[in-house]
């Protein structure tokens, strides 16, 4: 069982025909005995103080209404599905703008222990701005869960390691999933920038001994630079259940733009990420 997980988050848009986020979450839940609020966000179509004619109106009106039903129709589902796991739950079907969406999910998930999202690999989609509102202005960890897993078992966990502030966040986050596996591997990966000499990885095995988990080290170097592909594969090769790591940002544009790391990943990974920031 996981201790220390009592409120869980789950955002989802309605574009999608299945979310494994929801499934996963209320997974989570329920092996960690948590309360669930899933929040079902559907993008509202808002031109502000843009004179249109009748016909254009109603046609945004009409999409608006669409994307609304679809909501509702998803949070009825999602209500069924937290029944079935035994799992209380509330449940929101809401309509945001653009504009909004990303700081008003990042404001709910504040109050709750984790946030369950969806993967998305397109920068421009809703899903990724819900992401990265909750990842970059909750203060709260992030499971982005991709579409071929849909139960929350992570047995065996894969922690990225470099040295930074971030990554030991991303493990200070992580510790009631690490201390429920059953077996835990710290990868070091050099090719991309230059690892912390202050902090290797051989000296966070026995901070996480302290915490009752049993943890290797393993020391790798990335072909060509490209840490991601050389993450995921370990993954594979571990047969790991969930990668955590520190989630990396640069400002470009005046948009916040994730780190070339974690945006390897997000847009391939087989595995769900625990990301922190």
């Amino acid at each position: 069982m996981l201790s220390n997980i009592k409120s869980v988050l789950i955002a989802t848009t309605p574009d999608r025909r299945v979310s494994s986020a929801l499934s996963y979450g209320l997974s989570l839940a329920q092996v960690s005995e948590a309360h669930v609020a899933v929040e079902i966000l559907a993008p509202k179509i808002v031109l502000g103080h843009m004179h249109l004619g009748a016909t254009a109106a109603d046609l945004i009106a009409a999409e608006n209404q669409r994307t609304q039903s679809l909501a509702e129709t998803m949070a009825e589902s999602a209500r069924h599905d937290a029944q079935m796991h035994g799992v209380p739950c509330r449940v929101d079907a809401l309509q945001k703008g653009h504009a909004v969406v990303a700081g008003w999910i990042a404001a709910r998930a504040r109050v709750h222990d984790v946030a369950v999202l969806d993967a998305e690999p397109d920068a421009l989609a809703v899903g990724r701005a819900l992401l990265e509102g909750v990842l970059f202005h909750s203060g709260r960890p992030v499971i982005v869960v991709p579409p071929s897993v849909d139960r929350a078992k992570p047995e065996r966990i894969v922690v990225a390691w470099d040295g930074s502030d971030r990554a030991a966040r991303a493990v200070g986050d992580a510790m009631p999933f690490l201390r429920a596996a059953k077996e835990v591997e710290i990868v070091s990966i050099s090719g991309e920038k230059a690892l912390s000499a202050e902090a290797p990885a051989t000296e966070l095995a026995p901070l996480l001994a302290r915490h009752a988990v049993n943890a290797t080290v393993k020391d790798l170097r990335a072909d060509h630079g490209d840490v991601a592909e050389k993450l995921r594969e370990q993954a594979s090769l571990y047969r790991a259940d969930m990668i955590v790591m520190g989630a990396f940002a640069r400002s470009w544009l005046r948009q916040m733009v994730l780190g070339g790391v974690t945006q390897g990943l997000l847009k391939e990974c087989a595995v769900p990420l625990l990301l922190s920031h």
